[in-house]
């Protein structure tokens, strides 16, 4: 299991940026991938960051949760700071904002 563990996030959507195919879609949290993990799209791992209130390039943090798509083969980890946790309802509503297109299920 991948919850609980510390990983390196590297940030290429910061928080107030646009999609890049969805320009209407502002991210309100930053967000970007695991360097070296391959998920089962055959893209880095995403990760949305959670409890950072400014952009960033990089950010070190833990595992909170697991966003699984019942139809999409991606999953998103949500990561936020060491000492910090989240509900999976405030996590979802931090992540609403590209979810609300999924079938989405919070693993904690």
């Amino acid at each position: 299991m991948v919850i609980g563990r510390k990983v390196k996030v590297t940030v290429d959507r910061p928080l107030g940026s646009c999609h890049p195919e969805y320009p209407d879609m502002v991210y309100p949290v930053n967000y970007g991938y695991i360097a070296g993990i391959i998920a089962p799209d055959g893209e880095e791992q995403d990760a949305y960051i959670l409890g950072v209130d400014h952009p960033v390039d990089t950010f070190t943090g833990k595992i909170i949760a697991i966003i699984r798509r019942a139809d999409d083969v991606e999953e998103k980890w949500v990561v936020c700071p060491e000492n910090t946790t989240f509900t999976k309802d405030e996590i979802m509503k931090q992540i609403e904002f590209q979810e609300k297109y999924f079938k989405s299920e919070i693993i904690m």
